[in-house]
């Protein structure tokens, strides 16, 4: 079991090796588009759901 292990976390260790990791300017920029991305569908599903509402009131009354 523990020389299963071992092997197990030599193999992670060797595979970590081989990642890229992005640069700081890539994680700036991703975050940057997430940020955006996320602001545009809240607005979007805000305008959803304000025009939603409009609509029953009207159909309510």
């Amino acid at each position: 079991m523990i020389g299963k292990t071992t092997e197990f976390l030599g193999n992670v260790k060797a595979e970590l090796k081989k990642v890229t990791w992005p640069t700081r300017k890539d994680t700036y920029g991703s975050t940057i588009v997430v940020i955006v991305l996320v602001l545009m569908v809240a607005v979007f599903l805000w305008a959803v759901d304000s025009a939603l509402s409009t609509v029953i009131r009207m159909l309510l009354n």
